[in-house]
């Protein structure tokens, strides 16, 4: 999962690093509003992915998972 992330970033990368000297930001008409609009949808790309790389919920569940099996152990010890 987070190597399909990481790619996605880097692609995305890439994506803007060839793509953004080649957009007309400031042009008139329908040319800047797909510049606009391609920048804002690459954007949205790199969050999500950072977000995806950064927030993994699964992660901290099996880190969280092993302790509180242990507390629940140590709890039935002292029960007897």
């Amino acid at each position: 999962m987070q190597n399909r992330l990481l790619l996605c970033l880097l692609l995305c990368g890439v994506l803007l690093y060839f793509g953004v000297p080649r957009l007309a930001i400031g042009a008139g008409g329908l040319e800047g509003i797909f510049a606009i609009s391609w920048l804002v949808f690459a954007l949205i790309v790199v969050s999500g992915n950072l977000i995806g790389l950064l927030y993994n919920p699964r992660s901290a569940q099996k880190m969280t998972n092993p302790q509180v099996a242990l507390a629940k152990k140590r709890k039935k010890m002292r029960q007897y």
